[in-house]
């Protein structure tokens, strides 16, 4: 059986992945496969609840990420409660059905459309038009327009509106018309779109209608427009209390969020409008908007960065309904992958054969957060050909793809796709494959391709065109997807289960395939390695990947660095113990035959993989023969010598080109202990530069964020020490000598860092050293340091 045939419905039917708020076609089935979840059921009664019973509060905020269907959800609303017909069908009889034996939802759903109404439906964004949100009065525009359009009114000029308007409460509109058309012969409607060449027709027909003998009397109206929030309030009740006592005016508005998002003018003006309406109409005038964040959120961040006061609108805005992704799954799974009997019964019975194994093949490792499997037969049932995973997965895939403004439009949002609309896509494409078969995460990029900015993909297109590897193509459209979800991992391990396409897979040879295609992408410079991570190179990372690799480093740079790593952290111990005769003795440290440290009579030499000779074992046994001596010979490992030029490679294009009040990088601090013989020894910390722009606390054992300056202004400096001598040269290095070779004790030393003015911190280091004839040990110089530093806005 092929996958189109397990589903109750055909998958490939049309349906409205997004609900345009000026879109009336298909409205019966809108409504019809309308999915009232159990969730958005509770929030309902809500709403309904406080519209009956009006305290003050007449707005509501309706939130969900993008997709979630609060745009849908919205629409359904303005429908039944503006108790709209379809087809001669009220929308109520469609709808109430949906209840269930939810008796209580069903008499409140009964009880508001019974209150008089009319639904004023749109997406802010659109009848926008050209204002500009700059302009003080934006946002009240935008209200003006769509409530004179509703009054049949020349919404495009509000002037010639309110021309109309006035006409029209003086009974006067219709004989306005009517001189209009005998004087010009074409009717109003055609000539307000005209109003300058019509002028003296204006004045004929406005003359005749009025008696008074006006010359221009449009440019008049014009120039003495001007219209107030509280001029609209006051028009609104105006228009509320001709249409009888118990009338509502409801305003649904799409995207409001994003349209008044960052923008505290706009804020304002929304605040003032809700308490304006609220005040003059009593609780008659509502607005129900919509936003991808919550009110909450809006207002947090606007009141952190312009120390404003929005409590009013909380208060307004008090209804609020948010949508989630449960709510999301549900609706794809009732109204996209219902099954019917057959497919029930085959579905049961693979249910049972492979239930053990969905833990190895759909949960995560490595960090990664958990996500929700299958939880029963059913769920699985309503899921499949999809993982429950993947409908949180994608979500925060598209969350952050927009925060990092991935998308095309005004407000850098998905808009004209939905998460029921990319699903749907989804199915389609594996509609010809058979039972068994699962949706790859991959699958999801096409849903939202067409969004997508060209050069944010770029590397995509590239790719599709040059490699013949098409899994790795595959692969990089789900590297791209889950690039910037920092509770997903991205492993070797974790994208094997993205890419799962068959419950018959192979396991072994999968794995297989996903490290040839990475390898094939870092090779390329699709992607880049950190570690056991992958991600995706966006256009920029990629310059600067590319650059990256072309700069040249010295051979012997790089094994310094791995000596470094042998020495530091490997063979950490700077003596060995006789047991014989309990004695401590010194070694050479050596690595490809080169000295690092003093030399001493014993040695442990190191042959790494940049040795010429590496695979000669015969070279090196006579070599070593005579000597005391013990030779260790490491493996070939092309990951490592990787890593290690990418690591020297990336440290000097830093020091080449970030140089600079913005420098990142890497800065090395070396330090070193001396005592009263002269003997000495070392350590070192490698600190991570990276950019930054926030106010933290950063742990430098893994990383120091933004010194924000040149690498030269950088200066450490200590106090704190008393009878051990401490001293920082310009090279970062910190010395440290005690006062005589017997000397034991401890001081706490404060090691305090700062560049010109933009970057302090500081460690409180206990240095303990116990007697002894030689320098205290490598552990004793263990700086755990923990900066406060703020940069420079």
């Amino acid at each position: 059986m092929t996958l189109k045939n397990i589903f109750m419905k055909p998958v490939d039917r049309p349906i409205e992945g997004v609900i345009k708020a000026d879109d009336e076609a298909s409205l019966r089935l809108e409504v019809e496969e309308y999915v009232l979840t159990n969730e958005i059921e509770k929030r309902l009664e809500s709403f309904l609840d406080a519209y009956i019973n009006y305290e003050n509060a007449n707005g509501v905020w309706i939130s969900g990420f993008f997709g979630s269907g609060k745009s849908h959800l919205l629409k359904i609303l303005a429908l039944l409660i503006g108790n709209r017909k379809v087809e001669d069908t009220p929308v109520l009889d469609i709808f109430l059905p949906k209840c269930g034996d939810n008796v209580i939802l069903q008499g409140d759903i009964k009880r508001a459309v019974a209150i008089p109404s009319k639904s004023i439906l749109f997406n802010i964004d659109q009848k926008a038009d050209v204002i500009s949100k700059t302009q003080i009065d934006a946002l009240l525009a935008v209200f003006v327009k769509v409530f004179d359009e509703s009054c049949g009114y020349y919404a495009k000029q509000p002037y010639i509106a309110q021309f109309e308007r006035e006409l029209d409460q003086d009974n006067l509109l219709n004989h306005f018309k009517n001189a209009f058309k005998d004087f010009s012969s074409h009717d109003w409607e055609w000539g307000r779109m005209r109003a300058k060449r019509m002028a003296s027709h204006i004045d004929s027909a406005y003359k005749a209608a009025t008696g008074q003998d006006v010359s221009g009397i449009l440019d008049q109206y014009r120039t003495d427009y001007r219209l107030s929030i509280e001029d609209f309030a006051e028009q609104l009740n105006s228009y509320i209390e001709s249409k009888g006592a118990e009338f509502r005016l409801n305003f649904f508005v799409d995207e409001v969020g994003q349209y008044v998002a960052d923008n505290v003018k706009l804020m304002t003006n929304l605040q003032t409008i809700a308490e304006s309406l609220a005040t003059k109409s009593r609780g008659r005038a509502w607005i129900i908007v919509t936003a991808q964040e919550d009110m909450n959120s809006v207002v947090g961040e606007m009141n952190k960065q312009q120390n404003n006061d929005f409590s009013k609108i909380q208060a307004r805005f008090a209804n609020r309904m948010k949508l989630t992704s449960t709510d999301v799954a549900e609706v794809i799974q009732k109204r996209l992958l219902l099954k019917n009997d057959d497919a029930i019964k085959l579905l049961s019975d693979m249910y049972a054969n492979q239930v053990n194994n969905f833990k190895t093949l759909f949960d995560f490792a490595d960090g990664s957060q958990n996500y929700r499997n299958f939880q029963d037969c059913d769920h699985f049932i309503y899921s499949y050909p999809f993982i429950p995973y993947q409908f949180t997965l994608f979500q925060s895939a598209i969350q952050n793809l927009s925060q990092h403004n991935a998308f095309e439009g005004k407000h850098s949002s998905v808009g004209e796709r939905s998460m029921l609309g990319v699903f749907q896509q989804v199915a389609i494409q594996i509609s010809d494959h058979q039972l068994g078969q699962l949706a790859t995460f991959d699958l999801m990029f096409e849903g939202i391709r067409t969004a997508l900015k060209s050069q944010t993909q770029k590397a995509i297109t590239v790719a599709e065109k040059n490699l013949d590897n098409i899994f790795a193509v595959r692969l990089l459209k789900t590297l791209f997807l889950v690039k910037y979800v920092k509770e997903f991992k991205a492993t070797i391990r974790n994208l094997c289960v993205l890419m799962h396409e068959s419950f018959e897979l192979d396991l072994p040879e999968q794995k297989k395939n996903v490290e040839e295609a990475l390898n094939l992408l870092e090779q390329e410079i699709y992607i880049q390695r950190n570690g056991d991570l992958y991600e995706y190179l966006t256009d920029e990372e990629k310059d600067v990947e590319q650059e990256i690799n072309h700069t040249e480093v010295e051979t012997k740079d790089v094994a310094d660095e791995l000596a470094k790593v042998i020495f530091n952290n490997v063979i950490k111990n700077r003596k060995i113990r006789f047991p014989e005769n309990d004695q401590d003795y010194h070694f050479s440290r050596k690595l490809d035959d080169r000295l690092h440290g003093r030399e001493y009579e014993l040695s442990i030499h190191v042959i790494s993989p940049f040795h010429e000779n590496q695979e000669n074992k015969f070279f090196f046994q006579s070599q070593t023969m005579g000597r005391d001596e013990l030779l260790l010979v490491m493996p070939s490992d092309d990951r490592l010598v990787r890593d290690l030029l990418i690591f020297k490679r990336t440290e000097k294009y830093c020091n080449q080109n970030f140089s600079h009040t913005n420098w990142n990088g890497f800065v090395t601090v070396a330090f070193s202990a001396t005592d009263t013989n002269d003997y000495t020894d070392y350590g070192s910390k490698t600190f991570t530069v990276n950019n930054m722009g926030d106010y933290t606390l950063i742990n430098l054992d893994t990383m120091m964020a933004d010194f924000d300056v040149s690498y030269s202004d950088v200066t450490w400096t200590t106090v704190g020490q008393n009878q051990l001598t401490v001293s920082i040269d310009s090279k970062n290095i910190v010395n440290i000598q005690i006062p005589d070779s017997l000397w034991s004790g401890s001081e706490t030393i404060t090691f305090t860092t700062s560049d010109t003015s933009r970057l302090t911190g500081l460690d409180y280091e206990k240095i303990s050293v116990t007697p002894a004839d030689d320098i205290f040990e490598n552990s004793d110089l263990t700086l755990i340091i923990q900066l406060l530093k703020m940069i420079e806005q």
